[in-house]
């Protein structure tokens, strides 16, 4: 069973700022995924300041591989350090998953502590401390199984509630707590734990939020694949070569893209079935094959697909529904963990932009659109050209 490492996160700015002092960065290498969050000092612009530059240094020197101790070395070094509290102008955390066996460490710096969830109990993770120069780091290791989750906190979140009737707001065995209710309920995706808290964290405040307030998890579960096959290939020659990569690919299979679904069809030996009552005024009608998840129209169905992704910020809910190509497709790249575009290269002259190069059509453009944002939305994603 191959499996997937679902990201996802909610922010909070503080009430009446603009800018959030929370900021998370998601590094993606073939070897592991790095996640950092940082809650710069105060709140709006100086704290985003402060956590943008917390989180750039940290990431781009792990990208160089430099060792994670000199890194820790550096931020301290930069990071100034507030004369009145004595204190750093931002905390941080990371966490670093590696892919071949799931084992991920986390390194804690004035943060709260990281929330791990095995067998749908939180499970206290071990932690060491020492001092880098004065400053004390908690690391802690382990392993993350299937169906088991790992979340960072910023402290806006822990102090929620904070003045309340709970003093000192609803406190991490509170959060853990909840967050084992909601395991319960069965998890399927990292969203249902993250909204859920947020949710409550978002009441705690009477939706206004005293501080900057941010909840990132990742969830190991099986990887829901997807492969979309849109516009006919250069060379007619060459049709059976994407259509066979298609139709074997495992997971869900989309189309878009009527001559695409045509050239489908006589492979399938069956013609295309068309659903009148999908067709709207903005909305050409989708189709039907067999064995085909999806069978779409193309440009106008990608172009409102992509307008989509942007509205909702890859959360489908808050796509607006409707039995339509526009939202079905977007709801199987949301749904989707790892989504490869066989994308044809054929230009057809009725959908060319005049602003792109003759050599680059408007499907090649959308698709790199929608591709751009949903590694965005932490999917893996890859395009073919034939």
């Amino acid at each position: 069973m191959e499996s997937f490492l679902d990201i996802h996160q909610v922010s909070f700015n503080k009430f009446s700022e603009e800018l959030c002092g929370d900021q998370v960065r998601v590094i993606k290498s073939p070897a592991a995924t790095t996640i950092i969050l940082s809650d710069g000092l105060g709140s709006g612009v100086k704290a985003n300041i402060l956590a943008t530059m917390t989180t750039e240094i940290i990431a781009t020197m792990l990208r160089e591989s430099i060792h994670l101790r000199e890194v820790i070395d550096t931020v301290i070094r930069t990071l100034p350090i507030d004369k009145e509290r004595r204190i750093a102008y931002a905390t941080f955390s990371i966490l670093t998953i590696n892919h071949a066996d799931y084992s991920f460490e986390t390194i804690n710096f004035d943060n709260p502590e990281p929330i791990f969830v095995h067998s749908g109990r939180v499970d206290r993770l071990g932690v060491h401390k020492e001092k880098i120069l004065g400053k004390n780091i908690s690391t802690s290791s382990g392993t993350l199984g299937m169906g088991d989750f790992i979340g960072l906190i910023s402290d806006g979140v822990l102090y929620a509630g904070l003045g309340t009737t709970m003093n000192l707001g609803w406190g991490w065995d509170s959060i853990a707590a909840y967050i084992e209710e909601v395991f319960a309920r069965r998890v399927f995706a990292a969203h249902g734990v993250v909204n859920s808290v947020m949710a409550v964290t978002n009441q705690l405040y009477h939706h206004k939020p005293g501080d900057d307030a941010t909840f990132i998890g990742v969830l190991r579960r099986k990887q829901n694949k997807l492969m979309v096959f849109t516009g006919p290939p250069l060379d007619e020659g060459f049709d059976h070569v994407p259509v066979e990569r298609f139709l074997q690919s495992k997971g869900r299979k989309v189309i878009c893209g009527g001559t695409t679904a045509n050239i489908v069809g006589s492979f399938l030996k069956a013609p295309v079935e068309t659903d009148l009552k999908s067709m709207t005024e903005t909305c050409p009608a989708i189709g039907r094959l067999p064995g085909i998840d999806l069978v779409t129209e193309g440009i106008l169905t990608l172009s409102g697909a992509l307008e989509a992704l942007e509205k909702c910020e890859g959360q489908l809910d808050l796509l607006p529904q409707g039995y339509n190509g526009v939202y079905l497709l977007t709801r199987e790249l949301l749904n989707a963990d790892s989504i490869r575009f066989l994308v044809g290269q054929s230009i057809n002259p009725v959908y060319q932009n005049p602003l792109l190069p003759k050599n680059i059509s408007i499907r090649r453009y959308l698709t790199n659109r929608i591709a751009e944002l949903l590694t965005k939305y932490h999917k893996d994603v890859e395009i073919e050209y034939y």
